[in-house]
């Protein structure tokens, strides 16, 4: 089974193309893995399954009422978790990591790539099940805010893409 290529967009996503500079050149751009929408989905379907055996048992109307009233609250915690997925990027340029989150308050972490002392990526059985991975990233700082990146698609490609432009002057020997 080989690697799987990661998406490079021709064009930055909006939400990410705001905090590139001038001079950095895309290298990729990608969403978290699906994997990351599992758990709301689940609590959604949950919910689905109480509301509906609710609805078949012998109670008020009022009851039934506050179960559905209570499973569309669900459901909009569904959807928001899909939109903060669909606005999430991970994103390499030729400079710096970028970890763009949320909806409301935009967070934007960063990680010069000359700061990054070493990085490796874990696969769990679901990731490797899956297909995703998580980024460990190091550098000399004490806080960092690019510690774990979770949820990444293609790790090993990924990996090997950015630890490319980590080290890519370090195998030139011939200077």
């Amino acid at each position: 089974m080989g690697i799987r290529m990661a998406p490079n967009f021709d064009r930055v996503p909006h939400t990410v193309e705001r905090h590139l500079l001038p001079h950095e050149r895309q290298v990729l751009t990608v969403r978290f893995h699906p994997a990351v929408l599992i758990k709301p989905v689940a609590i959604s379907l949950g919910a689905l399954a109480v509301a509906l055996l609710v609805s078949m048992a012998p109670v008020g109307g009022a009851v039934r009422l506050v179960v559905w009233i209570a499973f569309l609250g669900v459901l909009a915690y569904l959807g928001v978790q899909i939109w903060a997925w669909l606005e999430d990027y991970f994103v390499v340029t030729s400079q710096r990591l970028l970890l763009t989150t949320g909806i409301v308050t935009r967070t934007v972490n960063m990680m010069p790539l000359g700061k990054v002392t070493d990085m490796s990526f874990r696969r769990s059985a679901w990731g490797r099940v899956l297909g995703y991975g998580e980024f460990v990233v190091e550098s000399a700082g004490q806080d960092q805010a690019l510690r774990n990146i979770r949820h990444l698609p293609y790790p090993e490609q990924l990996y090997l893409e950015v630890c490319g432009l980590i080290f890519k002057d370090s195998g030139d020997s011939d200077d």
